[in-house]
């Protein structure tokens, strides 16, 4: 028997994968859309793209991509926790990623009661979040490519 060395990925990882890659480059362009750079910067003149004009519909499906997102969260956590733990460690780049991707959760939870219409927070409160939600997303990005140029993986066999 081989033992593992690396973490392969089986097809349902690698669909799991892509639609993680799909959420966020959604999430990511959405959230761009929030402020409005799109018609500024005549993203939305290019033929087809005229909805990312449009704050109400980035913002629903900035919503929807937050739901996929939490939903592949919950998945990975939990399937790790009953599977993978028994073959599998963290690496020290993943707690990296999931400290970054912590903060992109709770300063979105933050956002979303923010837009609630009976909570009212500071203005200087409000600041806050909106920069470190801004922040925190860039700064998890930029992590993740250095981590994919330098081939650091989230996980590695537990023999390694």
């Amino acid at each position: 028997m081989k033992p593992i060395n690396t973490y392969e990925l089986s097809g349902g990882k690698k669909a799991l994968r892509w639609l993680y890659i799909l959420t966020f480059t959604v999430m990511a362009f959405t959230g761009f859309g929030q402020m409005p750079i799109f018609k500024r910067y005549y993203v939305s003149d290019i033929p087809g793209m005229g909805w990312s004009a449009d704050f109400y519909l980035t913002h629903y499906i900035h919503y929807i991509g937050a739901i996929f997102l939490l939903a592949l969260i919950a998945y990975v956590i939990i399937d790790y926790i009953f599977s993978g733990r028994k073959e599998f460690r963290l690496t020290s780049s993943a707690y990296v990623r999931i400290a970054l991707l912590g903060g992109v959760v709770i300063t979105g939870i933050f956002r979303v009661f923010k837009n609630l219409p009976d909570v009212v927070f500071s203005p200087g409160f409000t600041l806050f979040i909106d920069i470190s939600h801004l922040c925190f997303m860039m700064l998890y990005l930029l992590t993740a490519l250095v981590f994919l140029i330098m081939k650091s993986r989230w996980v590695r066999g537990i023999d390694d």
